[in-house]
């Protein structure tokens, strides 16, 4: 009574499922390693979030104003996480203060993106582990109200993202609030089938992509943060990743691989497997956390059958089984992380990271899957789902 269900033949059924790895894994339907079944896992998880997402209705940026943005009610709009009011000049310029969160700041923007990632992530999961379009339809919903309908879609640029009060209408560095679009591109594409998403507003969809991807690469900001030496220019390859493989753009796609190749690892990574710039951060559990998630997301969508970014290594010796090597002793037991703890957020993490699983089902790690499956699936506080680039990352795989 689901209504109308897609076709379930095997080779229909598997091929979306691959949002998160362009090339065919040696995976099998359902067992993705010999003793860790991803379907058990998630399924029962997801279909019961699924069924509580059904009824709830859009909620874009234009339902949410600050007063200090300089765009209108289209404009995506943040605030500086670490930026204060300055003690010694209470209506003057904020001040800078790392790692802590200023609690008063305009988040309202940030959430209904988060929540945007969260419901499209597990909506379409849910309809690819069953093929009812009860939970498409409502999936495209969200899709239309944020991309397609002129009252509510944002606008596809973003100028005002983390401004600074007496400083900054906005900066390059906002873009990284954007990385929860990542899982609604990877969702929008996987809904490709789907008789709810119909053809005018997959052009629709793809076409807001196209423009925002085309914004972030053109404009001074994007091209700022594009090069950004730590975990702000990886995320813009994330997010210019998921946007390309969504439009097609393979350009932006070869860039990226060499990115990868030449700087991420090569420059950003240290001889053990750490990131430097993450980790003299006054939270460098988190960042280093942080960091290797959205590499991972880099390598499984840009990687090929002839360039697969997860076996790559670099002549000095960086390359993702490095980086893992050296964040894994510290997710299994962080009392041993040998840095300062983080000075805010300590206890939250971590969860279940997608640089986990990512790891472990492409280096065949079962240890991963294992301390994966244990972690938090459904972590609340606010920060972590900022600093989460991919909550639901199961659909990626053979589920």
């Amino acid at each position: 009574m689901g209504g109308k269900k897609v076709d379930r033949s095997v080779s229909r059924f598997l091929i979306p499922l691959l949002c998160w790895l362009p090339f065919t894994a040696s995976f099998s339907a359902k067992k993705t390693n010999n003793s860790f079944d991803l379907r058990a896992v998630e399924s029962s998880r997801i279909l019961s979030k699924a069924k509580g997402y059904l009824r709830e209705l859009p909620r874009t940026v234009t339902a949410d104003t600050c007063e200090r943005s300089s765009g209108d009610r289209h404009d995506f709009y943040s605030e500086g996480d670490y930026w204060w009011p300055n003690p010694e000049n209470p209506e003057g310029p904020y001040i800078r203060r790392d790692g802590e969160t200023n609690p008063a700041n305009f988040i309202a923007h940030r959430k209904s993106m988060i929540r945007l990632s969260e419901l499209i992530g597990t909506l379409v999961s849910a309809y690819l582990l069953t093929g009812e379009e009860k939970y498409a339809r409502p999936a495209v919903r969200h899709l239309r109200a944020w991309f397609v309908e002129d009252d509510t879609k944002m606008r596809p640029s973003l100028l005002y993202g983390q401004a600074i009060k007496g400083k900054y209408t906005g900066r390059s560095i906002g873009i990284i609030d954007t990385l929860h679009l990542v899982e609604v591109a990877r969702g929008a594409k996987l809904l490709k089938d789907s008789p709810s998403f119909i053809t005018v507003d997959q052009q629709a969809v793809r076409a807001w992509f196209s423009e925002y991807l085309n914004w972030i690469n053109t404009h001074e900001y994007g091209l700022k943060e594009k090069v950004h030496p730590n975990n702000h220019g990886v995320c813009w390859s994330l997010q210019a990743a998921a946007f390309a493989d969504l439009t097609g753009n393979e350009e932006i796609i070869d860039w990226i691989r060499t990115q990868f190749k030449s700087v991420y690892l090569p420059v950003m990574m240290d001889e053990q497997g750490g990131f430097p710039a993450e980790l003299k951060r006054t939270k460098p559990y988190g960042y280093s956390l942080f960091m290797i998630d959205v590499m991972a997301g880099v390598a499984q969508i840009v990687s090929t059958k002839d360039e697969d970014l997860w076996q790559f290594v670099t002549p000095n010796g960086r390359g993702m089984k490095k980086g893992m090597e050296f964040i894994f002793p510290y997710i299994v037991d962080k009392e041993k992380w040998p840095y300062e703890p983080d000075v805010m957020y300590w206890e939250e993490w971590p969860v279940r990271h997608p640089g986990l699983l990512f790891s472990g089902m492409r280096m065949n790690q079962i240890a991963y899957l294992k301390v994966w499956e244990k972690l938090e699936p459904d972590p609340k506080t606010y920060e972590v789902l900022r600093n989460l680039p991919c909550a639901t990352p199961c659909f990626g795989y053979r589920i």
